[in-house]
């Protein structure tokens, strides 16, 4: 597909079939119906956060296999906003992606800010991080610009707790997330087909690492018999074990006949973890991220590929990798262009995770339809932790 061509989206409703399920277990491959075509899940949405996907181009994206991908609600409208973004066509038109588009609320982003955020029933005080200015976002506004950007999924507005927060507190997010979503709901209304396509709004579950919160918040959430649901207010710093424990919690609260989705939660084992637990959707800034400061990911863990080590090393990133970049170039020649500040050095790096995500995702599901998931997710995590297990153990040598 020529992705920087804007296509006509179908005619065909929002809609979630789950294809095929582990026996005695959560883990499922399923399908995506939007506007802006079929998504086969579990899947990983690259997060292009001020309209791009950083270092590379939407043909790019799209070869790596992706086919929905993450807006940043918050960094749209401080800039080019959203009212800009609405006259040009909505954002799949204005940043030339065809396939389909999930915007986030600004929760997340908006919380993160910290001291520059004032809380109140109706929404957020905050401080622009780019010049000071002050805006404040409440439900209304959040929905007021994701529907101008025109995203296939559109997330309510919620309150992320971070973790280690007062459990009053904790419990006080959970309580705006319910009736800032009643609010949401409100505003966005019944099925909303605009352009030729449906959007639809999807819940966001909350309670940190309190499971009768977790259980509170699912039931409301979920009463409002939403196309989607996800599960926010996790990987915020929360030890690896609760975080599997809350996952596992969570996603069996959430209804089997609609997509789950675990938001910014992106290391690969993880995310074999979520999808063990019945998690059909993911997103993070890891692979990106990563890259534009030389890490790139690997089936045996991470690699730092602007160290020494990797001067003269003519093997790809990742022999078993399809990607590419590993076709095409040695660690030696990836690391001599971080040395050198090369702008080609983040685009193959970022490539590189690109793939690496795609292929993760592609690989589960075709071992979740094979009946073999048990042993291919076990195998995964394996190799993964025994690669940063040794990774940590050089780093201690060297500081020895």
């Amino acid at each position: 597909m020529d992705v920087s061509q804007s296509s006509q989206p179908l005619d065909t409703p929002f809609g979630f079939e789950v294809e095929t399920t582990v026996p005695d277990g959560r883990a499922r491959t399923g399908l995506l119906t939007t506007g802006h075509g079929t998504v086969e899940t579990p899947v990983f949405m690259p997060v292009g956060t001020v309209g791009s996907v950083k270092a590379v181009t939407f043909e790019q994206v799209w070869a790596t296999g992706a086919r929905l991908i993450l807006g940043n609600t918050y960094h749209l409208y401080l800039r080019p906003g959203h009212e800009l973004v609405g006259r040009m066509g909505g954002l799949h038109r204005f940043q030339g992606w065809d396939g389909a588009l999930l915007t986030d609320s600004a929760g997340f982003q908006v919380f993160s800010l910290g001291d520059l955020n004032r809380i109140t029933a109706d929404g957020v005080e905050f401080r622009s991080h780019l010049d000071g200015s002050r805006h404040f976002f409440s439900p209304e506004l959040s929905m007021e610009i994701q529907l101008d950007l025109g995203a296939d999924v559109i997330m309510a507005f919620d309150q992320c707790a971070p973790y280690g927060a007062d459990p009053a507190e904790v419990a006080r997010a959970v309580e705006r997330t319910t009736r800032w979503l009643e609010r949401c709901r409100d505003v966005f209304g019944g099925r909303q087909f605009r352009g030729g396509w449906e959007r639809v709004l999807f819940g966001i579950m909350q309670g940190g690492v309190d499971e009768n919160l977790r259980r509170r918040s699912a039931a409301e959430v979920v009463a409002m018999d939403l196309p989607g649901y996800a599960i926010g207010g996790l990987s915020v710093g929360e030890p690896t074990s609760a975080l599997r424990e809350m996952t596992e919690l969570a996603a069996g609260l959430l209804p089997t006949d609609r997509p789950r989705y675990l938001m910014g939660v992106g290391f690969p084992d993880d995310i074999v973890a979520g999808v063990t637990a019945g998690v059909d959707m993911f997103d993070c800034v890891l692979p990106t991220r990563m890259a534009r400061t030389g890490t790139v990911l690997t089936r045996d863990g991470r690699l730092v590929i602007k160290n020494a080590a990797y001067e003269a090393d003519d093997r790809p990133i990742d022999a078993e990798c399809g990607c590419p970049v590993c076709a095409r170039h040695s660690r030696a020649y990836i690391r001599h262009l971080f040395q050198a500040k090369e702008m080609l050095a983040s685009t193959l790096a970022t490539l590189h995770n690109l793939h690496f995500y795609q292929e993760l995702m592609a690989g589960l599901r075709a071992a979740i339809r094979a009946g073999d998931f048990p042993a291919h997710a076990q195998l995964v995590s394996e190799r993964w932790t025994r690669g940063e297990e040794a990774r940590l153990e050089e780093v201690r040598d060297r500081r020895r």
